[in-house]
This record gives C-alpha cells, sequence and structure tokens, in this order.
C-alpha cells in the first residue's frame, strides 16, 4: 500500500483549487491516485479546517466551513502576504476581506445560508402541511369512532335482544332517523351510520324526503286478495268449539283430528289446529313435565390420523361382593379404535386419570402434539389435577353437553363391546388382580385380532399403524378379480373396501351444515 506525505496531499490538493480547479476524477487520472484516496484526503482537510472546494467549483460557491478557515489563515498575512496567498489559492483579496466582514456579521447575508433557509422553511411547512392533514384525518377517525359507539349503544337499548330483518314501523323509522343523524353530526360518515344500523345508504335515501321528512312504509296499507284455501270463520269457530269440548279439552290437536277422523268428521288439519289455537293465544306448555329445552349443538372434531382427538370413560366393573365395584379407566383413539391406554382402580380419582393420560401421551410418543381429549362431565374428568396435567402436556379438553349422554358415542359403544364380550364374568370379579389380568388380555384382543366394521373390518392396530391402505386395497383387487371371472354375480359395484379417511366426533346434521354453508 502506497503512502503518501502531508507535502504531496497538500500539492494534490491544490490542483482541485483556482486556478487549476480540476475535478477529483481529472486529479485522479493524472496523479495515479485512486478517486476514493482523493475524497477521503479533501474531508480530512475540511475537517482541519483548511480551504478545499466542495462539490462546486467556483471560489463564491465554496462552504461556509471553507471560506471561514480562510478568514483564518489570513487574519496574521500582511497585505503582501495576503496577495500572495490569494493568487496561491486562486482568490482575490477583496473576496477574503468580503468573507471576514461576513463572518464579522454572523454570515447574515449569505446568499448560500439564505438558500438553505428557504429550503428548510419549504420542507418544515411541506411536512407541517403532512401533520396537519393526518391530525385532521386521525380527529374524523377518532370522532366517528366516538359517535358510532354511542350510536351502537343506543341501538341496544333500541332493539333490546332483537334484531333488525322484520317490517319497521313508522315511529321506529323516525327514531333510527334521528339517532343517525346525531351520529353524523357527531363526526361519523352517514354510510357508517346507516351501516351501524342495519341499514343500508339506499335504505336510509328512500326513508328520508329532501326536506328531512320519514316516509311511512306502504306495504301496511296495501290491500291483497285473501287467498282461497283460508278458513272461513265459521270453520275457525267450529275448530275452537271442538278444541274446547270437554271430551278434547286435555288431547292435543294430533290426537284430535284422528278422533274426529274416526266419527266421519273433518274440520281442518292437526296444523291448522295448531295456527288457529296459536293466534287465540292457546297453545302453551301444560302438564307437570318440564319444558323441552333446546340445547346447543355439540362441539364437533374432525380427526384425518391417529393421536389427534382421544376420547375416555369410567365404568364400573362389579366384584363378587355386592355393592362393590372396580372402575375402569379407558382411553380410546376415535381414529383408529384402538385402546391406547386403560388402568383399573378401586376408587374414582383425577390424579389417576392424571397418571393414566401422562403415561398413554409417553407411550404413543404425542407430547405437545396437537390432540383434543373427549369425556363426558364427571367429576373425575372436570378435576383441577386432569385439568392441570392436560395443560402441561398441551392438550385440548372437550367434554359432553349437561345431561346429554351421547355425545360420548365412542367410549360407550366401546364399553358395550366390552360388557358384552362372551368372556365377561357374570358373576363379578375376584379382586383387583383378576380385573386387570382380564383387562389385559380383551385389549390384546381387541387392538389386534378384533376387526371392527367401522373401520373397513380391519384391525385397530392396523389401522393406528397404516397398514389398513394396503389391506383395503388388496381386498378390493380380490373382489374386482373374482368379478372378472363371474360377472353375472354381481349385478352392482363389488363391496366397498375404501379406506376411511376421516372420523368425525359428533358431526353435524346435514342439513344444518348445508344451511350453515349456504
Amino acid at each position: 500500500m502506497t503512502r503518501y506525505s502531508p507535502e504531496r496531499k497538500e500539492a494534490v490538493l491544490k490542483k482541485l483549487l483556482p486556478p487549476h480547479s480540476l475535478t477529483v476524477s481529472e486529479v485522479a487520472s493524472r496523479e495515479g491516485i485512486s478517486v476514493g484516496s482523493l475524497y477521503n484526503w479533501r474531508s480530512q482537510a475540511r475537517a482541519e479546517g483548511k480551504p478545499v472546494p466542495g462539490p462546486n467549483k467556483t471560489s463564491d460557491e465554496w462552504s461556509g466551513e471553507a471560506k471561514f478557515a480562510v478568514v483564518v489563515e489570513t487574519a496574521v498575512l500582511s497585505e503582501a502576504e495576503l496577495s500572495q496567498y490569494c493568487r496561491e489559492k486562486g482568490l482575490y483579496p477583496d473576496q477574503v476581506k468580503g468573507w471576514k466582514q461576513d463572518c464579522l456579521e454572523g454570515f447574515n447575508s449569505n446568499p448560500e445560508r439564505q438558500r438553505e433557509t428557504a429550503k428548510q422553511s419549504r420542507a418544515d411547512k411541506k411536512q407541517i402541511r403532512q401533520l396537519e392533514k393526518e391530525l385532521s384525518r386521525k380527529e374524523k377517525a377518532l370522532a366517528e369512532a366516538a359517535a358510532l359507539l354511542v350510536l351502537r349503544k343506543k341501538l341496544k337499548a333500541f332493539y333490546g335482544e332483537g334484531s333488525r330483518g322484520r317490517l319497521t314501523p313508522h315511529c321506529e323509522r323516525q327514531a333510527l332517523i334521528v339517532l343517525i343523524k346525531e351520529a353524523v353530526t357527531a363526526g361519523s360518515r352517514l354510510a357508517s351510520a346507516c351501516q351501524e344500523t342495519e341499514i343500508c345508504l339506499r335504505t336510509y335515501r328512500r326513508w328520508v324526503k329532501a326536506d328531512g321528512v320519514v316516509l311511512e312504509d306502504q306495504r301496511p296499507l296495501a290491500t291483497r286478495p285473501e287467498p282461497q284455501n283460508k278458513l272461513s270463520k265459521v270453520e275457525v269457530q267450529t275448530i275452537l268449539d271442538v278444541a274446547n269440548a270437554p271430551e278434547y279439552a286435555s288431547l292435543p290437536p294430533s290426537q284430535i283430528v284422528p278422533k274426529l277422523a274416526d266419527k266421519g268428521l273433518y274440520h281442518g288439519s292437526e296444523s291448522s289446529f295448531y295456527r288457529v289455537l296459536r293466534v287465540h293465544d292457546q297453545v302453551h306448555h301444560r302438564g307437570r313435565s318440564r319444558v323441552v329445552a333446546k340445547r346447543a349443538a355439540p362441539v364437533s372434531y374432525v380427526t384425518t390420523g391417529p393421536n389427534q382427538v382421544w376420547s375416555w370413560d369410567i365404568t364400573y366393573c362389579p366384584s363378587k361382593v355386592r355393592g362393590f365395584y372396580y372402575y375402569l379407566y379407558l382411553i380410546e383413539d376415535i381414529y383408529s379404535r384402538k385402546i391406547v391406554g386403560w388402568e383399573v382402580h378401586e376408587r374414582e380419582s383425577g390424579s389417576l386419570a392424571a397418571e393414566l393420560l401422562q403415561r398413554t401421551v409417553l407411550r404413543e410418543q404425542c407430547f405437545k402434539s396437537p390432540l383434543v381429549l373427549h369425556s363426558d362431565n364427571g367429576a373425575p374428568m372436570k378435576s383441577v389435577t386432569l385439568k392441570a396435567k392436560m395443560e402441561e402436556l398441551c392438550i385440548t379438553g372437550s367434554h359432553s353437553r349437561p345431561s346429554v349422554s351421547n355425545d360420548n358415542p365412542y367410549s360407550e359403544s366401546l364399553f358395550r363391546t366390552l360388557k358384552y364380550s362372551p368372556q365377561w364374568p357374570s358373576q363379578g370379579f375376584k379382586d383387583l388382580q383378576t380385573i386387570r389380568d382380564w383387562v389385559q388380555r380383551f385389549a390384546a384382543w381387541y387392538n389386534n385380532e378384533h376387526c371392527h366394521s367401522r373401520i373397513g373390518f380391519v384391525t385397530p392396530e392396523q389401522r393406528h399403524r397404516g397398514d389398513d391402505k394396503a389391506l383395503l386395497a388388496q381386498r378390493k383387487t380380490v373382489y374386482e378379480k373374482a368379478r372378472q371371472r363371474n360377472p353375472l354375480r354381481w349385478s352392482g359395484e363389488v363391496r366397498n373396501w375404501q379406506h376411511i379417511k376421516e372420523v368425525s366426533l359428533n358431526p353435524g346434521k346435514p342439513e344444518r351444515a348445508e344451511a350453515k354453508a349456504a
């Protein structure tokens, strides 16, 4: 790496000054010095306060630092020395004196500073306009959000628990228009206020005339023809008289209509009876039975492989002592129907269930995998100990609906298979070790020998390992070859040996799923 003396650097930098006024690239090509080195030398000289040119060529366009450095260097020079200095630097003595005067006046009249000040002023004004515009936008958005929140609270009190989707009376129309106008006055846009009230902007414009008058809905005032099959007043009264007759007073329409038909009488269908009674407020729950409660749909899970959804439960196993039972804890994989974990104890406990769950997870090697554990609402299933263990193992809990016995069908079906097994001791088990040995033999048979009808008549262990795909494909090939040998024995397709890809826990009804999709 070539090193240059300070004198050499100063001589090279002088070529950038008048009268030469060469560019950096020209000096670099003539002197054989890299452009980067020249820029570095110029920066160092400028940092030391020496007069060096900036990107401009003329001395009047030098930076303030360079001019100030010239004034400092010439402050102690005589007239002759100043004249010599100016010739070396490509300056005029009057220029140096002018710069000195500018320094004394603080460069207040410096055109370059004025240009910089004007440029900065324009940039500041532009930024101020942008900030004011952004502030105005945010203030409008904040005002609109506050107005919509107030409107939402008023609408909640206005609608109650119901919602729109019905004919709006004229009084409600007027109240809605007042609420919308209040929100617009508070800063909301008209379209946003209409959307909050669940009416479209076109509906608002149809309701309100140009002078602000709210129009009334004309549909209730329309004259519509009566349907030809409408019951007459005499028929309606006949239905009421029959339903309230002493012999039918305690019977529902579903029993009144058949009894009338036995007598050769027909006054209307069952639905007509209900409709007439409902219009006259005579359809209410009677008797000591409870009103049928409308239950929410159960949570549904779909599994496409093993160790995704498990179902577990506890069942009573009788002993030879009357009134004393053993408790079988059993965990089943709903995809493969495999018994992945079981244990028998003399009591029900959430801590014992937590120990079984941990052993099962470690045996199946599904720690911290997305696993769902479904059960009913028994005390061990909802114990704090089991919940803590499930959180530790990253398992999602799922429970049946209260007082609904068929939300855990896989465990119930497995318990039925277990207790209706031919080997089940009807007289009870002798002791704890006896029942544990029996359940161990049953689990081995169920997992490795029992061909389950709901998974294509393969064993749960085969499906759990994924061997059922090849086995079912082989069965289909056998049936296809048999049909080719004797096609007359098959009137349609061969038996369905397709692999079951998905298994659902508490799937929704088809009509419910279609309604949701629509």
